[in-house]
Order: structure tokens, then sequence, then C-alpha cells
């Protein structure tokens, strides 16, 4: 690993301190400055991480090797939303507010469309890397998973590639998306469906 990537897998732990403090201090003085602390560190810091990150270190979609010796890029902004993979409560609370999860995913330089619906458990491992239609609908417990790590010999090798799914879109609950995966406009993706990397559906 490159200093780079030992720095930033300590990411999510001063994350978790900054929130910890900052709770301490809407509780000992409440008010405005303190609970905007609190929402900073929860949900401010980490996107203003991940897009300083990006504009020196961009996503590159396609097959890497994690143990090289040069950076990636990858590794770096998944840990700067570690915090919200281990503690999935802080999104499902912004997916109860209409509208508001998508502009989220937004902030991190997803293309989302309008009237999208997301069921509160949801996981999504790599949130930039996201292209939505309009009107498309996610069912309980969908996985939405840009990145695949398959282990070869003494190495491990990444792929990277961005989701598609078109307009009018519905996605059964249980089912997994992964990298590359490409959804045509008004498919229903039934319960429990694995779509493998590159498919086309």
């Amino acid at each position: 690993m490159t200093p780079l990537s030992i720095l930033l897998s300590f990411f999510p732990t001063v994350n978790l301190i900054l929130v910890g403090v900052s709770f301490f201090y809407t509780c000992h003085a409440p008010g405005i400055a303190s609970i905007l602390s609190l929402l900073f560190s929860l949900y401010g810091l980490p996107v203003l991480a991940y897009r300083v990150h990006h504009l020196f270190y961009p996503i590159q979609e396609g097959i890497a090797y994690l143990r090289a010796k040069g950076y990636s890029p990858w590794w770096g902004s998944h840990q700067i939303q570690a915090i919200y993979i281990a503690i999935p409560a802080l999104e499902a609370i912004l997916r109860l507010i209409p509208g508001a999860f998508s502009l989220w995913l937004r902030l991190w330089g997803a293309k989302v469309g309008k009237q999208v619906y997301w069921t509160p458990h949801i996981e999504i491992a790599d949130r930039s890397l996201l292209e939505i239609g309009d009107r498309v609908v996610f069912g309980h417990r969908v996985g939405i998973y840009p990145h695949v790590i398959k282990p070869k010999k003494d190495d491990l090798i990444l792929y990277v590639k961005r989701i598609k799914i078109g307009n009018d879109v519905f996605v059964g609950a249980g089912s997994n998306l992964t990298a590359g995966v490409s959804i045509a406009d008004g498919t229903f993706l039934p319960a429990i469906t694995n779509v493998h990397p590159n498919q086309k559906v």
C-alpha cells in the first residue's frame, strides 16, 4: 500500500471521532453552531473529502490490481464512503425524505433522474458510479455494487465500471447489481435477481 492508501484507511476513524466530538458539543452547548458541526461531520466532510480526492485521483473504470505499487483511487474513495456502509442508518434517514437521497447521490457525482423511489434498506458501494433514469423504483434490500474484487494468485483483481439504469425500471427486492450492468428502459427485474458484471438486461 502507498502512503496515501494507508493515510486514507484512517479516514473512517477520524470521521467517527469528529462525529463523536460534535455530538458531545451539541449535548453540552445545544445551538445552531453545534448542530451544524454535527451535520457537517456526518454528511458534509465525507462529500467534501471525496470531491477533493476526485479532483486529483479520479476513479478509473476497468481492471486494476489492488496490491500493485501504484495508488488505487478506488481504494481511497471507498474509505471515504465507509461510514455509510458501516452505519447504513445514516443514509436510511435521507431516504425517508422525498428527493433527499437522490440529491445526496448527485453530490457524490452520480446521475440520478426524477421521481426515483428508494426503499430505506438499500446498499450502495460506490455512490459516484451510477447513472439512473427517471421513475425508477428500488425494492427492499437491493444491493448496488459498481466494483468487483476477485483473488488471483498473490494479488486481488479490481474491476470497476459504472452501473446504468434506464427510465421506468423496477428493481425487485433483494436484487444485486454489479459492475458494468446496464438495464434498459421499462425493464421489470424480478425479486432476488443477481445481475452479473457487464450484463445487459
